[in-house]
């Protein structure tokens, strides 16, 4: 799956913004991994400073997704790590954003898929289980719902109720 601009996107789909239909998540992210563009429907996790439902979801095909991680912000652990990089890269994600930290940067780097991460944290999270899947996420004040599309690239992150084409 092509990946669109997502200046572009912005430019074409006024109406949308207005509407509140297509948002644009606050420039919070880092990029990593070799996609440095790349869009798909969402999956949504909420979880904190554990990743067990992360490598849950990661472990069934990603058919092109791209899996949300709201772990609330959190600067203490890292949610993904290479092994979880490349195990989406495997399963066909698309990317993976996260709202909290990764480690293994520079094997996350080699792996082709786009991530978004707060920044990086060599500790590991807690292997507790706890979390939703399938939820509404709220991240920096962007309302993301399970199922809407997700496109980034180097400008920043769209969230879009629909699909979009230019």
């Amino acid at each position: 799956m092509g990946s669109l601009a997502t200046a572009e996107l912005c430019d074409a789909n006024a109406s949308l913004l207005a509407k509140g239909e297509l948002r644009v998540l606050q420039p919070l992210f880092q990029m990593y991994g070799q996609c440095r563009a790349f869009c798909g429907p969402i999956v949504t996790l909420k979880v904190f400073e554990d990743n067990v439902l992360v490598r849950e979801v990661l472990e069934a095909p990603g058919d092109g997704r791209v899996l949300v991680v709201d772990g609330g912000g959190s600067m203490r652990c890292a949610l993904v790590g290479g092994n979880l990089g490349q195990l989406a890269q495997n399963m066909g994600w698309a990317g993976i954003v996260v709202n909290g930290c990764i480690r293994d940067a520079y094997e996350i780097n080699g792996c082709d898929i786009g991530v978004r991460a707060l920044g990086c944290h060599p500790l590991k999270s807690n292997k507790k289980g706890l979390g939703e899947k399938h939820v509404t996420v709220n991240i920096g004040g962007t309302i993301i719902h399970d199922g809407e599309w997700l496109y980034a690239d180097s400008d920043g992150i769209l969230i879009s109720t629909i699909e979009l084409s230019l």
